[in-house]
């Protein structure tokens, strides 16, 4: 089982998706291309689900609980800095030549 934080994705301007921890069932079947349709399918039902929770502590918790083994992948905070348009105006901004 992996357990992250999903990124913002590049459409997206807020952060709204970005709060829950997310677990995913990494797939053990390798993947097989069908040859009638071209479709790639696999044996493995567990990697369609995705279960969502509320802390990092409460994604652990289920993992013990069923006896799965779990990897953490920490998120990158990202620094925002607050901006005004109005600073596009000042004297003082350094122009490019």
């Amino acid at each position: 089982m992996r357990i992250y934080k999903p990124a913002k994705s590049a459409t997206q301007s807020g952060m709204a998706k970005t709060v829950a921890w997310i677990a995913e069932f990494e797939s053990s079947d390798p993947l097989k291309s069908e040859n009638l349709m071209g479709w790639v399918s696999g044996k493995d039902t567990h990697k369609q689900l995705r279960l969502e929770f509320k802390t990092l502590e409460d994604a652990i918790y289920f993992a013990k609980s069923k006896g799965l083994k779990y990897t953490i992948s920490n998120p990158t905070e990202k620094v925002m800095r607050p901006k005004s348009y109005a600073l596009n105006f000042t004297c003082a901004r350094i122009r490019g030549s």
